[in-house]
């Protein structure tokens, strides 16, 4: 059995449309799981506490954890650590694989020009380093030998699941409404962004293949540098409106932030977006001769899909 810890969000769902090519013994586990494949097994799990955690593992080959929390920088403190160190024991307990569905926060500063899986943990956030705690407790129970481990990095990413991703709420949410769309800091330097149906699709790989276990991997990114006003242009080409982009620089950020929380919480996070961001997935592309959909097909689906809803 594959299990899909957090199976609810646009990468656990677009995970378990992969992993069908693979079994058709799936396990979903949220608070209240939905079937995405007709043979899914259903279980409904509170994944704060320690016992539910390791009754969800138990039975797995394999336990992917895509489980994302809201953007709340108390919350991941007080949450992340210890979802991690049961995720960890139960997949110990239990003789499973696990693959856990990574951001880059834990690589900080201008490390984030030129991201490969041998990138330095380097946190300069609160966030970050939440993150990097929990790719050094994995890591140092792979390096002990106690469980078979990959962590499986991606950039911000866009799909048609809105919830979590926010160039769909900088961007298409705007343009969809007539406005202009916005983006921080810098809309002139490069922005990595991740098409969620790839990235899934590479994390069902990454699980299904020999010789994958116990390293990082970065997940499958289409390598073209794209800027931020270029993603603008290309939503904007598809949605037929205006390309006009609002840029709210770094003390925007801070000074709007008193009112609005998401932009509270987005301040520490604007070495993202005030210089170039660039994720590198060649080595995942080589070793599994995959071709990343492009920017603009990521885009047209997305737009299209979102369409006919």
């Amino acid at each position: 059995m594959q299990t899909i810890l957090g199976s609810g969000g646009a990468i656990g769902t677009e995970l378990a449309k992969s992993l069908k090519q693979y079994t058709s013994d799936i396990k979903l586990v949220s608070r209240n799981p939905k079937k995405v494949n007709d043979t899914d097994t259903l279980h409904q799990a509170d994944l704060s506490d320690p016992a539910q955690v390791s009754k969800a593992i138990e039975g797995s080959e394999i336990c992917y954890l895509t489980l994302g929390y809201d953007y709340n920088t108390k919350l991941w403190q007080e949450k992340w650590p210890s979802l991690i160190k049961n995720v960890v024991q139960g997949c110990i307990d239990h003789k499973s694989k696990l693959i856990f569905f990574d951001n880059v926060y834990a690589i900080g500063g201008d490390n984030v020009k030129h991201i490969t899986e041998s990138s330095p943990i380097s946190p300069n956030s609160k966030k970050g380093e939440v993150r990097a705690f929990v790719d050094k407790h994995i890591l140092e129970n792979v390096e002990k030998g106690k469980i078979e481990a990959i962590i499986a990095r991606a950039p911000d990413f866009f799909g048609t699941i809105k919830d979590r991703s926010l160039l769909m709420n900088l961007i298409y949410d705007n343009l969809v409404k007539g406005k202009a769309a916005q983006w921080f800091c810098n809309a002139d330097v490069v922005h990595t962004t991740g098409f969620a149906p790839d990235l899934a699709k590479g994390t069902a790989i990454l699980g299904n293949s020999p010789g994958t276990f116990n390293q990082v991997w970065n997940l499958p990114i289409d390598s073209a540098r794209i800027t931020g006003r270029e993603w603008v242009k290309l939503f904007a080409a598809e949605m037929k409106t205006s390309d006009k982009v609002q840029v709210l620089p770094g003390w925007g950020m801070r000074a709007l932030g008193v009112f609005v929380p998401i932009l509270k919480e987005m301040y520490e996070m604007r070495y993202q977006y005030d210089r170039e961001y660039y994720f590198d997935s060649s080595k995942f592309n080589k070793a599994f001769n995959f071709t990343p959909t492009t920017n603009s097909a990521a885009v047209k689906l997305t737009v299209a899909a979102l369409e006919k809803k």
